[in-house]
């Protein structure tokens, strides 16, 4: 899968630091200004008037608005304009109205303020680009999105999304006609405390709706963290084509990530426990080097309602083909790979189980409803499991894949296990482990691909992220 570009890649907005050293050095050549204000008057009238490499610092305390902060100025890539609280979580926006960038906004940096406000207010309106929302905690009014993302080229980090109690997301993703918003880059952000709603339109993240489904979204979501999150029963709901999920830690969340509608979607080296797992409809989606323990179930194959590619109405739960599903690790899960009855269901055809550890928990596979039509099995690894299930004989050896825990509780492999090396030669497309090390041929079963490398990724803890973390 082509990798996208993202707002972080090729420009400054990587870290506060380093944004305010590049921002100070525009000001010194281009006379931009540093202006403190004390009132939500005094804010808009500096926002109005800013240009590129302006720092906007709103002082520490409590601010009431009573309409929406429009923002409609544009910086550039080496000069964004930067609207900032004096200190990270020392000014609380409350009230009415919240941060909206306009059409026209880009280059916009949105740093450190607690928002209190109503919900539905912070959003990136469709045609704004390359802002960047970073290190603010929302914890937003009644219902509605915390965040709402429409244009494009936008990136949101190392914020609290927290306390929600009503209809709405934490982040809501559209787009603007029939397309989806585009290279997003969504990552190191903390979703926690979502209660249990009574209705639909409650995930803490949906990317997209069934109108967008077949655009293309080329976005990153990356190194979040999901804790206590009940709110419907989707947890994350993707529907759009082309995103990339991986490294994120799903821990003790009622709801279930769902790729919902869409296709040609990766979710890897993502690490779930005490939660239902990953369900899965569309069509070409690889799900690989996923880690699962303590879930019920861990990876759930939809039986899908009809066939979006034959013209069914795009809000179907689109028949699963084609999909991949290589490499991952389930540990005692009460229910590990599974199909769904559904009424007049019509399936699920040419999908991939291959050289998958699956260790503990009930059985290996349980395939419900009509046939499974030309599966692909081969490889896989069970041990101690409640039985094979539907996992012919031909597609497993059941073997003590010798996981040991490494010091923060994840089974990784020994030097000794016969998982190492066991895919010989397929999937060599298969590049990265649940741990972010490099997969060389032979590649072995499971997240784990054993390695003295570097480790680039691991469960994360709040610690890791949200507005305190760096």
């Amino acid at each position: 899968m082509k990798q996208p570009m993202y707002p972080g890649n090729n420009s400054i907005l990587k870290a506060p630091a380093l944004l305010l050293v590049c921002l100070l050095m525009g000001a010194g050549t281009l006379s931009a200004k540093s202006i403190l204000v004390r009132s939500i008057a005094e804010l808009q009238k500096a926002i109005d008037e800013a240009a590129p490499g302006d720092i906007i610092t709103v002082a520490n305390g409590v601010y009431t608005t009573t309409e929406n902060i429009s923002v409609r100025s544009s910086g550039t890539a080496f000069q964004p304009i930067l609207i900032a609280a004096q200190k990270t979580g020392a000014v609380e926006i409350k009230g009415a109205g919240g941060f909206r960038l306009e059409s026209s906004a880009a280059y916009i940096v949105i740093q450190g303020f607690l928002f209190t406000h109503a919900s539905d207010k912070a959003q990136t309106s469709p045609g704004s680009r390359f802002c960047r929302w970073t290190h603010n905690i929302f914890q937003t009014v009644g219902e509605g999105n915390y965040l709402s993302l429409m244009g494009s080229d936008h990136q949101v980090d190392y914020n609290t999304f927290r306390h929600k109690n009503a209809l709405g997301k934490f982040i809501g993703v559209r787009g603007e006609g029939n397309q989806i918003a585009e290279r997003l880059w969504i990552h190191h952000n903390y979703f926690f405390d979502f209660l249990p709603q009574k209705g639909n339109g409650a995930e803490a993240l949906q990317f997209g709706l069934s109108g967008y489904s077949l655009s293309s979204s080329h976005s990153l979501l990356e190194y979040n963290l999901f804790e206590q999150c009940a709110g419907e029963n989707e947890l994350i709901s993707v529907k759009a084509s082309f995103v990339t999920i991986r490294f994120n830690t799903i821990r003790d969340c009622k709801a279930q990530f769902t790729l919902r509608h869409g296709n040609h979607c990766e979710v890897y080296g993502n690490y779930f426990f005490r939660t239902p797992g990953l369900r899965i409809f569309g069509d070409d989606h690889i799900i690989h080097s996923n880690y699962f323990e303590d879930c019920k179930p861990a990876l759930n194959i939809g039986n899908g309602g009809a066939e979006v590619a034959d013209g069914a109405d795009l809000r179907s739960h689109d028949r699963p083909d084609r999909i991949l599903i290589l490499f991952n690790t389930l540990v005692n899960n009460e229910e590990n790979i599974t199909r769904n009855t559904r009424d007049n269901g019509i399936g699920s055809t040419f999908i991939t189980i291959a050289y998958n550890i699956i260790q503990g928990g009930g059985e290996a596979v349980s395939i419900k409803g009509p046939d499974f039509v030309h599966p692909v099995w081969k490889g896989n690894i069970i041990f101690n499991t409640k039985g094979a299930g539907q996992l012919p004989d031909s597609a497993y050896v059941k073997t003590d894949p010798l996981l040991v825990k490494d010091p923060s509780g994840i089974f990784h492999l020994q030097k000794n296990s016969p998982a190492i090396g066991a895919a010989k030669n397929d999937f060599r497309g298969i590049t990265i482990d649940m741990d972010g090390q490099l997969r060389k041929a032979p590649l072995d079963a499971g997240a784990d691909q054993f390695s003295t490398q570097p480790v680039r990724a691991r469960q994360l803890f709040p610690k890791d992220v949200g507005h305190e973390a760096q």
